[in-house]
C-alpha cells in the first residue's frame, strides 16, 4: 500500500535538492582566457577590471557563492546583497542587508540606497553583474517619493499582496514607485555593461515582472497603474501620499524598449520554470509515477485552479487507471486574504482540495520551493482523501479555517503542514496532485 502524503512529500524534497542554486550559476557562466563567459556572451576581467555585483533576492547567497566560485583569484569584485537570511559566510567587499518579505523593512530601502550608491559613476568600462531571484520586490527598494515612510510602503505592501490581485498586477504600482525597479537599476548603471543572472519565479517571458524587473524594459504604463487601483479599489486603502503623488501628476514613466539604457543590457536565465517542471517529473517518474506537467493556472484564482487540476486528474487517471498518476503544477495563485490567520497561497489551495478529494485515493501537495507560505513558518501543505475526516474527529472546521485564512494553524493541527525553513532556492510554487488505484492506496497515509 502507498502513503501518498509521504509519497508527495518526498517528491517535492528531492525536486529541492535537484535544484542547487551554486551549481547551477557555475554551470551557466565561467571563466577562460580572461574572459567570463556566458552562453555567446565573452567579457574580458583582468585584476583592474571595473567588476561591480548587485545581488538580489531569496536566493541571493547562493547565487553569489556560484558567481564567485567562477572568477580567478586576482578578480575582486566589490558590490551589495539584499537577501531574506544572513550569509553562512560573507564574502569581503560586499556590504550585506538582511531585506523584508513579503513586505519591505528598514534594511530593504537601505539596500536600495546602497546599489545606486555603487553603480554612480559606472562608465563603459564597468560590468555590472546582477544576480536576481524571487522576493527582490520586497527585499530591495528605494521609493520614488522623497517624503513616503517605511510605514506608509509597509502598508502599500500589505494592501497589495492581500487585495487578490495578479502578481504582474502587483509588480505594476510596484515598478512605477520605485526608485530601483522597472528597468531603473539599468538606468543608474548606464553606460555599464549588465549581465543579469535569474533565477525565476514568473512565468516565461515574464521576465519583467521578475523582483519587478530592475534591469529589463517595462511594458506596464501609469495607465495600468490606475486601472489596477480602480479594478480593486484600493484609492482608500493605498497610503494618500501615494494617491496624491498619483493624482498630481508626479509620477514618472518607467524606461521602456528602446531606451538607451539597455543598449548594454543582457538577461541570462539560470533556472525557472522548465527546470523545475524537468526535475519534479523525472523525480515522480521514479517513484513509480506516470507523471504530466500543466502551468495552465498560473496567476488563476485558487478554488479555479482546483476545481481544473483535480478534474483533469481524474481525465488522465481514468486513462491510466492501474498505476499511480501524478499532475505537476507550477506558478502563483491568486489568493485574497479574508481573515487574520497564517498560512499563505500554497497551504490555502490545499485547505480548497480538503472538501473535493474527500474519500477519494487523490493526495494534494502544495508549496514554495523557497520554503516560505504567506505569513506562515511552513512552505505549504499536504492532505489526502481521510483529511477531511480527520479534520471533524478533531473538531475543525476546514471552511472555518479557510474564511479565516488560517490555512496553517488547520494543516498544523493535522500534522500535514510541510515545514522546511527557507531554503535559499526561489523558483516557483509547486502542486502535486497523485490519483491512486483504489487497490494501491493506504486510507491511512
Amino acid at each position: 500500500m502507498i502513503d501518498g502524503k509521504q509519497l508527495a512529500r518526498r517528491i517535492f524534497l528531492r525536486t529541492l535538492d535537484e535544484l542547487d542554486v551554486a551549481s547551477s550559476i557555475s554551470r551557466c557562466v565561467s571563466f577562460a582566457h580572461g574572459s567570463l563567459v556566458c552562453g555567446e556572451l565573452e567579457f574580458q576581467l583582468t585584476k583592474s577590471s571595473d567588476l561591480r555585483v548587485v545581488a538580489v533576492g531569496k536566493a541571493a547567497h547562493g547565487m553569489l557563492d556560484g558567481m564567485l566560485s567562477v572568477l580567478p583569484p586576482e578578480v575582486t569584485p566589490s558590490g551589495i546583497v539584499s537577501a531574506a537570511s544572513a550569509p553562512a559566510k560573507p564574502h569581503p567587499h560586499f556590504k550585506y542587508f538582511l531585506g523584508g518579505h513579503p513586505t519591505p523593512k528598514k534594511q530593504s530601502l537601505a539596500s536600495g540606497k546602497a546599489a545606486l550608491e555603487l553603480l554612480r559613476g559606472c562608465s563603459v568600462e564597468t560590468l555590472v553583474i546582477v544576480l536576481l531571484s524571487g522576493g527582490g520586490s520586497a527585499l530591495f527598494e528605494l521609493s520614488l517619493i522623497d517624503s513616503i515612510s517605511l510605514e506608509e510602503l509597509q502598508q502599500l505592501n500589505r494592501v497589495l499582496v492581500t487585495c487578490g490581485a495578479s502578481i504582474s498586477e502587483i509588480n505594476t504600482i510596484r515598478k512605477h514607485i520605485s526608485a530601483v525597479k522597472g528597468g531603473r537599476l539599468a538606468k543608474a548603471a548606464y553606460p555599464a555593461t549588465i549581465l543579469t543572472l535569474a533565477i525565476s519565479d514568473v512565468p516565461v517571458g515574464k521576465e519583467t515582472a521578475l523582483a519587478s524587473g530592475p534591469t529589463v524594459p517595462d511594458p506596464t504604463t501609469r495607465e495600468q497603474v490606475a486601472g489596477v487601483i480602480e479594478k480593486y479599489a484600493l484609492r482608500d486603502r493605498l497610503p494618500k501620499k501615494v494617491i496624491d503623488w498619483m493624482d498630481r501628476g508626479a509620477m514618472p514613466e518607467t524606461p521602456k524598449a528602446g531606451d538607451v539604457c539597455f543598449e548594454r543590457a543582457n538577461f541570462q536565465l539560470v533556472l525557472g520554470m522548465h527546470e523545475l517542471f524537468h526535475a519534479a517529473h523525472r523525480i515522480a517518474e521514479s517513484e513509480d509515477c506516470l507523471a504530466f506537467c500543466d502551468n495552465s493556472t498560473d496567476d488563476w484564482p485558487l478554488e479555479k485552479a482546483a476545481d481544473f487540476l483535480l478534474a483533469q486528474l481524474d481525465e488522465l487517471q481514468a486513462a491510466n487507471p492501474r498505476q499511480p498518476v501524478a499532475l505537476i503544477a507550477d506558478g502563483e495563485l491568486s489568493s485574497a486574504v479574508t481573515g487574520d490567520g497564517l498560512g499563505g497561497r500554497n497551504s490555502a489551495f490545499v485547505l480548497a482540495c480538503v472538501e473535493k478529494i474527500a474519500g477519494k485515493g487523490i493526495t494534494v501537495l502544495s508549496a514554495g520551493s523557497d520554503g516560505i507560505d504567506g505569513n506562515s513558518p511552513a512552505a505549504g501543505a499536504v492532505a489526502n482523501g481521510e483529511t477531511l475526516a480527520r479534520a471533524q474527529a478533531a473538531g475543525i472546521d476546514v471552511r472555518d479555517y479557510f474564511r479565516r485564512s488560517d490555512s496553517f494553524r488547520f494543516f498544523q493541527t493535522l500534522d500535514d503542514a510541510i515545514v522546511t525553513g527557507p531554503t535559499g532556492n526561489n523558483l516557483r510554487d509547486m502542486r502535486l496532485l497523485i490519483a491512486f488505484p483504489r487497490e494501491a492506496y493506504s486510507r491511512d497515509s
